[in-house]
């Protein structure tokens, strides 16, 4: 797991090949969910959600999504995918799109005033600042990642008791 964790990536993921079928894996994680409160466990068909409790989330907690395929001869495909909140990741993207979106405005109207022979510095300043807010932006993603590795580790432990029993 630690390597998936070492990536550039934002929202790390990971795949397992299980020797259990599907139903049997679902049935584990709801059975979990029932008989433990450290982790909140919810389940939508085959996507199984693992999360931190209430009291102990913060802005930019992880959890664990899980999805469980079937495959052929009474095995399973686990795809897991950690993230924040999908509340807190739409505006993050949301936020990406909005600097980039203001970025090639601001390139558009310099590239304007600059063939019109006006001055463009403000266009300039304003290329200059969405750079550096795009760079903010991919840190703090980087920061909070780095932050909540022990949570990340703590649901894919979970995760792997579940799986283990």
């Amino acid at each position: 797991m630690n390597e998936n964790l070492n990536e550039v990536v934002l929202r790390p993921r990971f795949k397992i090949e299980l020797n259990r079928s599907h139903t049997s894996v679902l049935e584990a994680f709801e059975a979990k969910r029932l008989d433990q409160k450290q982790f909140i466990v919810s389940r939508v068909d085959d996507h199984v959600f693992i999360k931190l409790p209430k009291a102990q989330q913060q802005f930019w907690s992880p959890q664990l999504h899980l999805e469980i395929n079937a495959l052929e001869n009474n095995k399973s495909q686990l795809y897991g995918l950690f993230g924040p909140n999908p509340t807190v990741w739409t505006l993050f993207m949301f936020l990406h799109f909005l600097v980039a979106g203001l970025f090639i405005a601001f390139c558009i109207w310099a590239y304007s005033n600059y063939a019109l022979k006006v001055d463009y510095q403000l266009q300039v300043w304003g290329i200059v600042g969405m750079i550096i807010l795009w760079f903010l932006l991919y840190f703090s993603g980087r920061l909070s990642k780095t932050s909540n590795q022990k949570e990340m580790t703590a649901l894919y432990t979970f995760m792997s008791s579940v799986l283990d029993e």
